[in-house]
């Protein structure tokens, strides 16, 4: 379904995916899945999907939630949030936190994960979808375009050690590509920031760093 990242996208309205998820949780019974996941931004989750996460609470929902916060709004041109600390103006203002936020509605389990850790959030990951409660996740990585300090040197990939397995494909990253003639990934390094996640998932260490 939908690969790379296999996984329905569904758009209703800014902010609907929370309460699209509950919906999900309550009105199947899990016939369609096992377990529903919404999926929102911080700039989204202050603007509509608050309401969304509260329903669930109070009606006993067993979706997990993740937040993407990263403190931007980048749907309608990378303006602040209440997240960033930063107003309109681009003076300092005060900042919501959104883990004490979904503490504070009585949610227990709240996560917060660096997204640049695979193996941290894949075990996270695991661990809350299975979980028959409602949980949240955040993950807490500043967008490209609001912190592009973090930009660094391309990667590259190895002809000679690529066994196309397309572990990095699967990362949905708009730099890998698949060269379907030669079966194997590569990087497009006009579009790499140097992030270095490729290399985390790739077990074959097929993935290298310009001038390392």
């Amino acid at each position: 379904l939908l690969p790379p990242l296999s996984a329905m996208h569904s758009t209703i309205c800014m902010g609907a995916s929370v309460s699209m998820a509950h919906g999900i949780d309550k009105g199947s019974n899990g016939e369609y899945a096992r377990k529903s996941v919404a999926v929102i931004g911080d700039s989204t989750f202050l603007h509509t999907g608050i309401n969304g996460l509260i329903n669930s609470f109070y009606n006993s929902g067993t979706s997990t939630v993740i937040i993407l916060d990263n403190r931007i709004t980048g749907m309608t041109g990378h303006q602040p949030n209440p997240a960033t600390g930063i107003s309109i103006k681009g003076s300092p203002a005060p900042q919501v936190n959104i883990e004490v936020l979904c503490r504070g509605m009585g949610i227990s389990h709240v996560k917060v994960v660096d997204p640049f850790n695979v193996e941290e959030c894949l075990n996270i990951l695991k661990e809350e979808t299975a979980r028959e409660e409602l949980s949240v996740i955040i993950t807490n990585r500043p967008c490209i375009f609001a912190d592009k300090s973090v930009i660094s040197s391309p990667y590259y990939v190895l002809e000679d050690k690529c066994t196309g397995c397309k572990a990095c494909v699967r990362l949905g990253c708009p730099a890998i590509l698949w060269d379907s003639e030669k079966r194997l990934a590569f990087i497009d390094e006009t579009l790499c920031t140097g992030c270095g996640l490729c290399p985390k998932v790739c077990k074959f260490e097929a993935i290298k760093k310009r001038g390392e």
